[in-house]
């Protein structure tokens, strides 16, 4: 079973209340979905996902709150769209994880991980059509290593992208994962990652268009909460940290939001211990004032 990170960490922040509304954008597994139903008396939740499969899951972990839970399956960009089309109230508080679920990352057949053979896949929604053997078999060279330096922050990318091109047609996650690890040094230091880790995490964040997708998030969901609302976002990269970083600063200059994280809020040593995946995971929250975002002068 998926185990959601930060879990009391994001009840605190949002300030989970008796009846209130709850939008989880990145419903995942349902980890934290359950948490705030069972924290609340009468809460209302919508839950959104882009996977079918991971919608399928909190379904059933959600079984208990039936007729408290409302699933859709949907991308977190069209966030305004979708929760208009609930039918639901503005929200007292929102949730957006941006990691990956472990079923998700153990399942071969979806080729996230590096470490089970499966088809190099990586699509969220399987009705996408563009996949990470798309991109590694037929990107210019130039092109695939400017993207996994970009977006996987990847300082060797120019030597695994010539790799990649001279190992083509490239089929299987573990043929990709041993190109890469052939092509770059050793990682070395406390917690040393594999040699493919940034690569795959540029492939699917490029499939999946992970970083526009969060950027048309953030812009929309202060339209989904109501004065007072509060807004948790968990983020697992740099340049998404960033990004949520940015987005409630200006939220705050404009008197729209008042900022609840001045530092990125870390798990416990406890927590990484027992759930080594939440080692890179960083929150940051954000309560609306009320303000009405200021017209520009024409």
């Amino acid at each position: 079973m998926h185990v959601p990170v930060l879990v009391r960490e994001v009840l605190e922040y949002l300030a989970v209340r008796t009846a209130g509304t709850y939008i989880d954008a990145t419903v995942n597994g349902g980890g934290h979905a359950e948490a705030i139903l069972r924290s609340s008396s009468g809460a209302r939740l919508l839950g959104i996902d882009r996977d079918a499969a991971m919608l399928d899951a909190a379904r059933q972990r959600l079984a208990p709150f039936e007729g408290s839970a409302v699933l859709v399956q949907g991308n977190f960009a069209e966030i305004k769209q979708l929760h208009h089309a609930s039918g639901f109230p503005p929200a007292d508080g929102l949730i957006a994880d941006l990691g990956l679920s472990s079923n998700q990352l153990d399942e071969a057949g979806r080729g996230f991980s590096f470490e089970r053979e499966g088809a190099l896949d990586m699509r969220m929604d399987a009705s996408s059509s563009r996949t990470a053997s798309d991109l590694v078999n037929h990107l210019p060279e130039r092109e695939l290593a400017d993207l996994i330096f970009q977006l996987g922050e990847e300082r060797h990318s120019r030597r695994i992208a010539r790799a990649i091109m001279k190992a083509r047609p490239i089929h299987k996650t573990t043929e990709l994962a041993q190109v890469v690890a052939r092509a770059i040094p050793p990682r070395t230091g406390l917690h040393p990652i594999h040699p493919a880790t940034r690569t795959f995490m540029a492939l699917r964040m490029a499939v999946n268009d992970e970083m526009g997708n969060l950027e048309a998030f953030l812009d929309r969901s202060p339209g989904v909460l109501g004065p007072g609302g509060r807004m948790v976002v968990i983020s697992f990269h740099s340049l998404e940290d960033r990004k949520v970083k940015q987005n409630f600063l200006k939220l705050s200059r404009e008197g729209r939001a008042r900022l609840l994280t001045k530092k990125i809020c870390r798990p416990t040593d406890a927590e990484m211990a027992a759930n080594p995946r939440s080692r890179s995971a960083k929150l940051r929250a954000m309560e609306m004032t009320g303000m009405e975002p200021k017209l520009r002068e024409e």
